[in-house]
């Protein structure tokens, strides 16, 4: 694995562990198109690594505020390369849960959309308190396709995960761990240390034995993986097509409230 071909995602070794940074900190690490090819192009070959275990966090004061709200044409999902975004999206999903290898996540700051189905899919999660999770895609009119709707049921349960999706509500605090959406809620300047500490830790065991203990554990997530992410990303590229889309992005770009017909 070429490190140094990478512009957006930063690596450092410590040992066994290698550390993956997010690293657009201007944006809040959030997914434009090139760190979306290096997402893809990262999880892909990590396996391949002569590290044991990965942990995944981001750059400046965020792990990823999700897509890059900035970047989204006034024409919504009109635009072809708007389709194009959200095959690639899911393609960054499968990616992830293809990867054998553990992965522990360090999340400070926003961990939204996109961003909070990268950290919740890792298979340790370790949270500054400073963190603030959830899926607001239906706060810009859009249904949460990017995996939300795979990972936070099975996290909260179906209920609260649904609370949450059509609210655009995030978590954040005690919460974070009192409801199961973190492993471990450690105060800032502790963040890096526990994660690095347990991806030591998994770095240790025998690898064979962790890598097969993932896989088996991931088979629910793999099995509802097409059905729920297929359907989502459908139905959030029609929801991009929606005139309640394009008057969300207005609005949040105007700092207003939206004013939506369900069309």
């Amino acid at each position: 694995m070429d490190l140094s071909t990478y512009e957006h995602i930063e690596f450092r070794r410590e040992g066994h562990v290698l550390v993956m940074t997010l690293n657009r900190p201007e944006r809040l690490n959030a997914v434009n198109k090139p760190l979306r090819r290096e997402l893809i192009r990262a999880f892909l070959e990590l396996d391949e690594d002569e590290s044991r275990a990965v942990v995944i966090t981001g750059a400046g004061r965020a792990f990823c505020a999700g897509g890059d709200v900035q970047r989204m044409d006034a024409q919504g999902g009109s635009d072809p390369r708007a389709r194009v975004a959200q095959v690639r999206t899911g393609e960054i999903v499968r990616a992830l849960l293809d990867l054998e290898k553990p992965i522990v996540a360090a999340v400070r700051g926003p961990a939204i959309g996109l961003g909070a189905t990268l950290a919740l899919l890792c298979d340790v999660v370790v949270a500054s308190e400073t963190a603030r999770i959830g899926d607001r895609h239906v706060n810009i009119g859009l249904v949460a396709g990017a995996g939300g709707a795979l990972i936070w049921p099975l996290l909260v349960g179906l209920n609260k995960a649904k609370e949450l999706l059509m609210l655009g509500d995030l978590v954040e605090g005690e919460d974070l761990e009192r409801l199961g959406v973190v492993n471990h809620l450690v105060p800032d300047d502790e963040l890096e240390a526990r994660s690095m500490e347990l991806a030591q830790r998994l770095a240790a065991m025998p690898p064979y034995a962790v890598k097969a203990t993932k896989v088996t554990a991931n088979v629910l997530l793999r099995d509802q993986l097409s059905n729920v992410l297929d359907l989502g990303l459908a139905f959030e590229h029609y929801s991009a097509k929606t005139a309640d889309h394009r008057e969300a992005v207005r609005a949040w770009t105007e700092k207003r409230e939206g004013t939506y017909t369900g069309e």
